[in-house]
């Protein structure tokens, strides 16, 4: 299964890497029933930050999050203004405080085999910061919006801008203040 998830690592200069990931996470694993992650693999590109700050320091902070703004601004490389951020306690980085859980991990192996790096993670630490509020049909279609500006340089412009069009019917029905700023900031990303 693959977790929408942000992850934080830490960059050459000290400062917090923010960024989103789709960590696949054995079926057995199921934070929602109480069976904690412990072991996932990360598949970010050879080219990203995050992978240079994994390889370099072989540890993160991989989150859960309901927050669908902060998904649509790290998938479009934007960091977030002056995010609160707890110093982790197993390892060098970061915990977004306004996470509903956070996992510090290590990694382990690493495959740079192919454009999209695997890498073997242990969580070392987890914790709960507060209780997932859940998704709404316009938190679904903002996160599924903001995987779609991950992929512009290689899906067709005709196949984005009808998937554009159709969450953001879906958006527009269903959305909050904040799911419908996230999408506007999205769509303003898509269009340049």
């Amino acid at each position: 299964m693959i977790l929408e998830a942000i992850v934080t690592t830490i960059n050459e200069d000290g400062s917090t890497n923010i960024s989103p990931m789709g960590p696949t996470i054995s079926s057995a694993c199921d934070a929602a029933r109480g069976t904690e992650i412990g072991q996932f693999a990360l598949r970010p590109f050879d080219t990203s930050r995050t992978f240079a700050n994994l390889k370099r320091t072989r540890c993160g902070v991989m989150h859960v999050t309901d927050d669908v703004m902060l998904f649509a601004m790290t998938a479009i490389g934007q960091k977030p203004k002056n995010p609160d951020l707890i110093d982790a306690k197993s390892i060098e980085g970061k915990i977004l405080a306004e996470a509903c859980r956070f996992y510090e991990f290590e990694v382990g192996f690493i495959d740079e085999t192919g454009s999209r790096m695997h890498l073997n993670c242990s969580t070392v630490r987890h914790g709960k910061l507060r209780d997932f509020w859940g998704f709404n049909r316009a938190k679904h279609a903002v996160l599924e919006a903001a995987i779609l500006a991950t992929r512009l340089d290689f899906l067709p412009r005709q196949e984005i801008d009808e998937t554009m069009h159709r969450l953001r019917v879906i958006v527009d029905k269903t959305a909050g203040e904040r799911e419908a700023a996230a999408m506007d900031l999205i769509e303003k990303f898509v269009k340049c």
